[in-house]
């Protein structure tokens, strides 16, 4: 993908108020409803900008974030290797 690509998010995708910054994708799957991606890092590295430490971004984000189950449209997190 070129970084003049857009991506394109439906309006009936679940998406994370304030971190569309933090979208890398669309991830789509056979027979399911394609969700928003997210980039784990940057959405960790929001959490810090909003002054939170690396711990308490850790623990909102594996209970607030990932941790929130809204159904099959849930958007997804991904680690880059």
């Amino acid at each position: 993908m070129t970084q003049d690509t857009e991506i394109r998010i439906e309006d009936d995708m679940l998406t994370m108020d304030g971190y569309d910054d933090c979208i890398v994708g669309v991830v789509e799957r056979f027979g399911q409803e394609a969700i928003v991606c997210y980039d784990k890092e940057k959405v960790l590295h929001k959490l810090g900008i909003e002054g939170m430490d690396e711990e308490e971004a850790l623990e909102f984000f594996y209970y607030n974030q990932i941790g929130a189950w809204m159904g099959e449209g849930t958007p997804c997190f991904l680690t880059q290797a």
